[in-house]
């Protein structure tokens, strides 16, 4: 007799498991898939729902852990599908199967669709920060002009960009004005031009919270926009991303422009995955109602941005929880504050802690990837996906 342990980080090993006694390959994959462990926190739950929880998921052999109003449910994914069934829950369960089941993370999209295409998800996709500034946090000023933007989009695509994000606006903390959208549209037009005429084949992202530079970008070949608001900040945006069939990145962030990369609204209270997703699923129906598509979607948790180092932190470790909401995930981690509170490192020295953060986040379900020293982040998703990619085959 032999006992050999699998590891469930993914469902490779028990699929290669099954396979290994002959089982074809489609079957394999549906019941590693079954197998996979899920678990989820219930708050809010009166003693009826408690006792039935207990007998009803009991019955199903899921995990139940239970105290005065709350409970974790945890099991394999086929259990947890058998429990998120409104119509054969007992009637004090009902809304809480409906709600688990709502809860369940869905199958990965395979494309994003933007105004100019659609970007593959099935590999990670590297978007290159272009930031135009005299100010970002970590490279203000250090591009100058057309002809410095381009040469700086040349070596991000040399490293593995597939997307380039233009910016005219610093988010850094402790900015004190908001940038005219005179002086932004001076600062960004010109570069999108110049990238769109230069790579005609290249997806251009808009870094902007103004529905006018964000109009006039796509107006000059850019196919998606990145809005740090998740179109908290002008109402117009939402309509303009609508009406241009673009792409579109919603961050999650607080409070007004000026204090958005603070701690001033950081209280979550006590469950910061909660509030982000709340948050998050507000702003899809702000998009939804707008017009925007839900495959033009791709969501973005914010890390730093109205979050604590350590909420950041616990954010970034349950980020396969946003997988919940439906969309691509694209984390942004490159040279952040929480990655210097770790690390001790300065702002400029901190490419290789970023890079590492993409390969973990790529394992916690992000497929895209927002960072400044692109080579470096493209060597360990390689890796990363490499490692995922024989856990599929």
């Amino acid at each position: 007799m032999n006992v050999t342990p699998l590891a469930l980080h993914s469902t490779g090993a028990v699929r290669g498991a099954l396979r290994s006694h002959g089982w074809e390959d489609g079957l394999a994959r549906a019941s590693a898939g079954g197998i996979h462990p899920l678990a989820f926190h219930l708050t809010g739950l009166d003693q009826g729902a408690l006792e039935a929880l207990v007998r009803f998921g009991g019955g199903l052999g899921l995990e139940v852990v239970t105290g005065d109003d709350w409970a974790i449910v945890a099991g394999s994914r086929s259990r947890m599908s058998a429990f998120a069934r409104p119509w054969t829950a007992p009637e004090p369960l009902m809304e809480v199967a409906l709600q688990v089941g709502l809860a369940m993370p869905p199958e990965p999209a395979p494309l994003w669709r933007t105004a100019r295409g659609s970007v593959p998800l099935d590999r990670p996709i590297i978007v290159g920060i272009l930031n135009v500034t005299p100010d970002s946090f970590s490279d203000g000023g250090r591009i100058t002009g057309t002809d410095g933007a381009l040469a700086h989009a040349e070596s991000l695509l040399r490293g593995g960009a597939a997307v380039v994000d233009v910016g005219g606006e610093s988010t850094r903390p402790g900015r004190t004005e908001i940038v005219s959208t005179a002086e932004e549209l001076r600062r960004v037009v010109p570069v999108v031009e110049a990238l769109v005429r230069a790579h005609p084949d290249l997806v251009v992202s808009i870094d902007t919270v103004k529905s006018a530079v964000a109009r006039a970008a796509l107006d000059r070949g850019a196919a998606i926009v990145n809005d740090v608001t998740a179109f908290r900040f002008d109402p117009a945006m939402a309509a303009v991303v609508a009406g241009a069939g673009a792409g579109v990145i919603l961050m999650h962030s607080r409070g007004g422009l000026l204090e958005i990369a603070s701690y001033d609204q950081a209280d979550y209270g006590g469950n910061v995955v909660a509030g982000v997703l709340a948050e998050l699923r507000a702003a899809l129906a702000v998009a939804a109602d707008a017009g925007v598509t839900p495959d033009a979607i791709v969501l973005d948790p914010g890390f730093g941005f109205s979050k604590t180092v350590e909420q950041s932190v616990v954010l970034f470790d349950q980020l396969g929880a946003l997988q919940a909401l439906g969309h691509p995930l694209l984390v942004g981690p490159s040279r952040k504050r929480f990655l210097g509170a770790i690390t001790g490192l300065r702002v400029e020295d901190r490419d290789l802690a970023t890079a590492a953060a993409c390969a973990l986040a790529w394992e916690r379900g992000a497929r895209l990837f927002r960072v400044h020293a692109v080579a470096a982040a493209s060597e360990a998703l390689a890796l990363a996906h490499a490692l995922d990619a024989l856990s599929q085959t």
